[in-house]
């Protein structure tokens, strides 16, 4: 099969990813998994723009529905960054180790495969920026999506850190790697408590009243 990705459908795509083949694996999943959570912030905003106790808030959903869109969409491409960069470290793993030059290849393509992860990780971060103003703003019609969004958002940055990870701690360059993985890592401490926070408070708004 083809990683022609924007033309799979669903069957085809977790077909591939239940297979032997490392793509779409756990990067591209959480690239998918974001871009569904992005997909559903922006229907928050379509179901919320119009009605007249929103209406002062328009200008801003507007905003919130082109920013959503934007991520919808980078992360779908995700999926194909994701493979195309893990492509590289598969034939270098595949090289005898004894092979000129082949810890300063390994560096390298560890390095590039620990981009897209990184990426979708920040992008996740973004959409629950995103769910914690829809929370406060969108119709209760469709905060419940907003909720869902979140969590897939919660999920995927989870995924992504876990990929970015697998290939910082193989780096030889300590500090580099460090530093790296400490980036991602901030990134999850901070946001994965204020993600469930927003889960917990639209949770209440629907059971409360």
């Amino acid at each position: 099969m083809s990683q022609d990705f924007y033309n799979w459908n669903i069957d085809e795509f977790t077909a591939a990813s239940a297979s032997k083949e490392p793509v779409p694996g756990g990067g591209g999943v959480s690239a998918l998994c974001g871009s569904l959570a992005a997909s559903l912030a922006e229907m928050v905003t379509n179901l919320t723009i119009g009605k007249k106790k929103f209406l002062d808030y328009t200008e801003e959903l507007e905003q919130i529905k082109s920013t959503a869109e934007d991520l919808r969409k980078d992360l779908l491409a995700c999926i194909a960054r994701d493979a195309e960069a893990f492509a590289p470290l598969a034939k270098a793993y595949s090289l005898p180790k004894e092979t000129p030059g082949y810890q300063e290849l390994m560096e390298q393509c560890l390095r590039v495969a620990a981009e897209p992860p990184y990426a979708i990780l920040k992008d996740c971060v973004k959409i629950i920026e995103l769910d914690e103003r829809l929370q406060e703003i969108g119709s209760k019609l469709a905060i419940s999506d907003a909720a869902t969004s979140v969590m897939l958002a919660h999920g995927a940055m989870y995924g992504a850190y876990m990929n970015v990870i697998v290939n910082t701690r193989l780096m030889k360059d300590t500090d580099y790697a460090s530093s790296f993985a400490k980036q991602a890592k901030d990134l999850l401490d901070e946001y994965a408590p204020r993600a469930l926070k927003v889960y917990d408070n639209i949770a209440g708004r629907l059971l409360n009243g």
